[in-house]
């Protein structure tokens, strides 16, 4: 029987990513993994610098999980909306501080994603063996600035992150395609890191959706739909759906066939707002008649069934039941994903993926067996899309093989048992030492925390 273990996760925020969807895929693996841990035994304890009780995930405010927040008094998370990363790193530190002064000697083994800030105070605990998870290089997820000073400001954040990150014992990486740009961000860390595909709760897809429900009846239409689910950004390319549908209707013209657009949306981020107008100008360039229907508004049904796209900002999980159950299939659009988790939810659903040749999909998708993996145009989007509705493929057999695919190499169960095992093996190694050169860059990052949050404040 393997031993039962002390395990800590340190996360940046609780709430903030179920709210805007910006950062729902990460904060959902972190709480379905320290709930896993947890249910194998272990003793876990999240700590994090924010917890937003109303809109976090059930199991952190339901007293499931043993939530602690701690650096939530000192540093606001930005500085007149700018400055981000600065006040991440400095609330980063201030949480790192409260736990070696209460928690010492605490824990065998810490979790830690999304900052790796976090790890060379962390190198002064009590033997802490430290397991990093790499959703993606914080340096590539920067918007690249023509400007010089803004270059220079990243620098310094740029060489902590890749000198902490080779700190870690063990570092994870969501996908193949992140373990290359891993390697390539970080030139100076020789160890490759270990892939763990992020894993979903096969129950919560199977529960029956309730048809009674509002939000639901809504989204009701007599019409053939196409899904795509993406966060309102630019980098989604969700244009390239749009766009897709419109060549859809010169091959089908005699086929009304619609496009609902779901996914995260927060009318405080100007990018949401902008880019919902910019593909709400397109559909007009395309005369595609569109609809958004909002949360808290109703819906007049025969606008709906006769609009070509409908946008659906924010949508519950029983409205992306029911479309998930409905769609003919996902056109999922960006370049590039670093993994991609609504593709193994649709392929679960049983629901065939159209997605982008590159990144993450490349690796969750088989091509030709489960979906179709296509270079990003419009005609070659199409053409798949045209041959499911046209019976040309076996559309039952794709969403077959997409389920038997997902429950193999992507259940929570999946996930979870890779997870453990490397959490177990890390608890057997011998932690780093703790150097006279790491104690000396801890003081200066003490210093800087010091100054930071007096310049801050």
């Amino acid at each position: 029987m393997a031993p039962k273990l002390r395990v800590a996760f340190l996360h940046p925020d609780l709430g903030i990513g179920k709210w805007t969807l910006a950062s729902r895929g990460a904060e959902r693996l972190v709480v379905d993994a320290a709930v896993g841990l947890q249910t194998a035994g272990h003793e876990v304890t999240v700590y994090t610098s924010h917890h937003d009780t109303s809109h976090c995930f059930r199991e952190t405010r339901d007293g499931t999980l043993n939530v602690q927040v701690l650096g939530n008094t000192i540093v606001p998370r930005t500085l007149g909306g700018r400055f981000h990363i600065l006040c991440a790193i400095l609330r980063g530190w201030h949480l790192v501080l409260q736990l070696l002064l209460h928690h010492h000697h605490a824990y065998d083994v810490i979790v830690c994603d999304a900052l790796s800030a976090y790890i060379p105070p962390l190198r002064l605990m009590h033997q802490p063996r430290i397991l990093f998870y790499c959703h993606f290089p914080d340096k590539y997820l920067a918007k690249p600035s023509p400007h010089f000073l803004r270059k220079c400001y990243r620098v310094p954040f740029d060489a902590l992150e890749e000198w902490a990150t080779g700190l870690a014992d063990c570092v994870v990486v969501n996908s193949k395609f992140t373990a290359s740009i891993f390697q390539k961000a970080f030139s100076s860390i020789a160890r490759e890191p270990a892939v763990l595909y992020p894993g979903i709760h096969l129950p919560s897809y199977d529960q029956a959706v309730d048809a009674s429900d509002p939000a639901v009846v809504k989204l009701h239409t007599d019409h053939p739909f196409l899904l795509s689910i993406n966060r309102f950004e630019r980098k989604k390319a969700i244009g390239l759906a749009i766009l897709t549908l419109a060549r859809l209707r010169v091959l089908m013209p005699s086929t009304f066939l619609q496009l609902f657009v779901t996914g995260g949306y927060d009318s405080r981020v100007k990018e949401n707002v902008a880019y919902l107008a910019e593909l709400r100008a397109l559909c007009d360039q395309l005369d595609l008649e569109s609809l958004t229907v909002w949360a808290n508004e109703s819906t007049d049904p025969s606008l709906l069934n006769s609009a070509r796209v409908v946008f659906v900002p924010s949508f519950s999980e029983n409205q992306r039941s029911y479309l998930l159950r409905h769609a003919k299939c996902l056109l999922y659009t960006p370049s590039n994903e670093h993994f991609g988790i609504v593709p193994v939810e649709a392929m679960y659903a049983r629901v065939p993926v159209i997605a982008v040749n590159s990144g993450g999909p490349m690796e969750t998708i088989v091509d030709g067996a489960t979906g179709f993996l296509c270079e990003p145009n419009p005609d070659t989007f199409a053409m798949p899309v045209y041959d499911l509705l046209m019976g040309k493929v076996d559309r039952a057999e794709l969403g077959a093989n997409g389920r038997d695919r997902v429950q193999t190499h992507f259940s929570m169960d999946a996930f979870m048992a890779t997870l453990n095992t490397l959490v177990a093996e890390l608890a057997q190694q011998s932690a780093q030492p703790c150097s006279l050169g790491l104690w000396l860059c801890v003081l200066g990052m003490a210093c800087a925390f010091g100054y930071g949050t007096w310049a801050v404040l």
